[in-house]
């Protein structure tokens, strides 16, 4: 098995550095199910730049020796207001209490190593230091009968329930992006799931 070497928070020069690691590596991981997402690396350079513009924001790192082989990314809810702002209206929550555990990404031959675990932990500790009072994320809902879902898939939910998280009732967001084999992007609901620090 292929081992984890050190997690740790990438800031400053070292984030600069890693950006086109922690892109190619979302492109990877979320090229199969449940994400089926068709990539490209322009698109990442820019979304990941929202994460070196931000004071509030972590991207932590997982390591084999010198090479990125996992990234997790967390930043305020309000930086992304104008996505996630319509999910919320009418739940009562104000989303300047919230932070945002966007994604975590990780190479299928370094799982099992808890990395999972201390992607979350680094995240939280973050927000809790920077005040905040709840952490969510959003997952991608897919058909159960999904002609691409895999016979042995078993969804994450369980691993975040440990975590704390829970289903936000009626709190979903709608992106759009291009699937494995489609010519143009589709929308697809994300639930978000969240819990008190």
């Amino acid at each position: 098995m292929a081992e984890i070497s050190e997690v740790r928070a990438l800031t400053g020069s070292a984030l600069h550095e890693a950006l086109d690691d922690v892109a190619r590596l979302r492109i990877d991981v979320f090229h199969a199910w449940p994400y089926l997402y068709d990539g490209d690396l322009e698109y990442e350079r820019k979304y990941l730049q929202s994460y070196i513009d931000s004071d509030e924001a972590i991207v932590v790192g997982a390591f084999d020796r010198d090479t990125l082989v996992g990234a997790s990314t967390g930043a305020p809810l309000t930086d992304h207001a104008d996505d996630f702002a319509a999910a919320f209206e009418g739940s009562g929550l104000n989303l300047t209490d919230i932070f945002y555990c966007a994604e975590s990404v990780l190479l299928p031959q370094y799982r099992g190593q808890g990395v999972g675990h201390k992607f979350f932990d680094q995240r939280e500790a973050h927000a809790r230091r920077l005040g905040f009072a709840k952490c969510a994320f959003c997952s991608v809902q897919r058909p159960a009968d999904h002609p691409m879902r895999p016979t042995n898939y078993r969804p994450l939910d369980a691993f975040w329930r440990v975590r704390g998280y829970a289903p936000l009732p009626n709190v979903i967001a709608q992106f759009s992006w291009r699937d494995r084999g489609n010519e143009g992007e589709t929308q697809k609901p994300l639930q978000f799931w969240i819990r008190d620090l």
